[in-house]
């Protein structure tokens, strides 16, 4: 109850996966970041993802109470709620067609209802969403669930989760990420993991975070028979040192985080001995609900290891765009689009006046390359002379940029013709 009597914007960090959900949130004039337990005085922070409804009433619960409705009172479960928004396919039941993504935001509102203890919902500053993979139709999905919810929130912001693992090491020490993090996710039958590493050669400091997936089943799954379980979990071990002794190789690796109730001391001998040898090692669960609030804090307090730092992983765009101007008789360099945002976001419309020639020179910049390069684009038969120009800027793929120009003439001067010129250049 602590919360109630403290009166800074609230940040909230909401972790979505198709099996659970996490939140966490954090004051603005505070230091700490907590993460909501839903089972209260308990560090029980898994939130079942799944809605149960009542037969023949339009009644519907969430998370425990749900598995408990099911199970004892013979409610209709609906699991798999997010992997159904991004399919998109209405849900049918009893007869009754429902929209996935209402289902999908019911769930997050009735969730987030757990804010309540600490203040209500229109009292959240801002929100950050991540989850696995933020691509295809999550974002589109995760986008029609939350209008409903915070409509009086305009701050949401998506990420995944590689990137809320990027905010949540730069919230801590830097003697456990400055030269390599890994982070190992253990659930269903996969080893997820991902490897965090700036490159200091760069201005700002560029961090990349490379992922891997292994098949790796779970423990729990061996059933009876102790010699045999003694075995598989024998077996077990020796697989988990090979991944991490691979993951690490040459590299000095500052930490390991293990993320997952899967990990346990039960099986882990021999690869719990390679993860403590000189490095700092961490188990928990609720690392990517935390890590989406320190990444919202850092950007509003302006301050800390990001402003240094720019984050390129997968979903990022990884160059400078921008052209020569000339300004008030000036040349000048406009910035068009910037390195360290989602590629899949990224656009940029501009009018400008072209004084002669027929082409435009585009400033490519990857911030991991040498130098730029100058991409230059051909307006064919556009008429000569003094003439405005509309350009939009978008990425239709991670390392593809799209340049659509329209001729809008200049008035009575020069008519415009509407022409549209459009190509696809590669930025690295």
């Amino acid at each position: 109850m602590l919360g109630l009597l403290n009166h800074g914007r609230l940040f909230v960090g909401y972790d979505m996966g198709n099996d659970y959900a996490q939140i966490s949130y954090a004051f603005s004039d505070s230091e700490e970041i907590e993460t909501l337990s839903s089972v209260a005085g308990e560090q029980n922070y898994c939130i079942p993802a799944v809605l149960c409804k009542k037969p023949g009433v339009n009644q519907w619960f969430y998370g425990k109470e749900a598995l408990r409705h099911a199970e004892e009172q013979g409610g209709i479960l609906v699991e798999n709620l997010l992997s159904m928004a991004i399919d998109g396919e209405p849900v049918q039941i009893e007869g009754e067609s429902y929209q996935p993504e209402a289902l999908l935001a019911l769930f997050m509102k009735r969730s987030l209802g757990l804010l309540s203890q600490i203040a209500s919902l229109d009292k959240i500053y801002e929100l950050a969403v991540t989850c696995e993979h933020l691509e295809g139709r999550t974002l589109e999905a995760f986008r029609q669930a939350v209008a409903g919810i915070l409509r009086k929130t305009p701050r949401v912001s998506f990420e995944s989760h590689e990137e809320s693992y990027y905010h949540y090491m730069l919230g801590q020490p830097k003697e456990l990420w400055e030269d390599c993090s890994i982070l190992c996710d253990y659930r269903e039958s996969r080893i997820l993991l991902y490897r965090l590493e700036p490159n200091r050669n760069t201005t700002p400091t560029a961090v990349f975070i490379e992922e891997e997936t292994y098949p790796f089943p779970s423990w729990e799954s061996f059933g009876s028979g102790e010699e045999l379980r003694k075995m598989r979990m024998e077996r077990l071990d020796q697989d988990f040192l090979e991944i991490v002794q691979k993951a690490a190789g040459t590299r000095n690796v500052n930490s390991f985080f293990l993320i997952g109730e899967n990990f346990s001391e039960q099986w882990m001998q021999e690869s719990l001995r390679f993860l403590c040898r000189g490095r700092r090692v961490f188990q928990g669960n609720n690392l990517y609900s935390k890590g989406a609030c320190f990444g919202l804090l850092a950007k509003y307090r302006e301050n800390g290891e990001e402003k240094n730092h720019v984050f390129l992983g997968k979903d990022k765009l990884r160059a400078n765009v921008g052209m020569k101007l000339m300004r008030q008789g000036q040349e000048s360099y406009l910035a068009l689009l910037n390195a360290g945002g989602n590629w899949f976001e990224t656009e940029k419309t501009l009018e400008f006046y072209l004084q002669d020639g027929n082409s435009i020179e585009i400033i490519i910049t990857p911030l991991m390359g040498k130098g730029s390069k100058l991409a230059q684009m051909i307006l064919e038969d556009l008429p000569k002379g003094l003439t405005r120009l509309k350009a939009c800027f978008s990425m239709t793929k991670e390392n593809q940029m799209t340049v659509e120009i329209e001729d809008l003439g200049l008035g009575e001067f020069r008519p415009a013709t509407h022409r549209i010129w459009k190509e696809t250049i590669t930025i690295y």
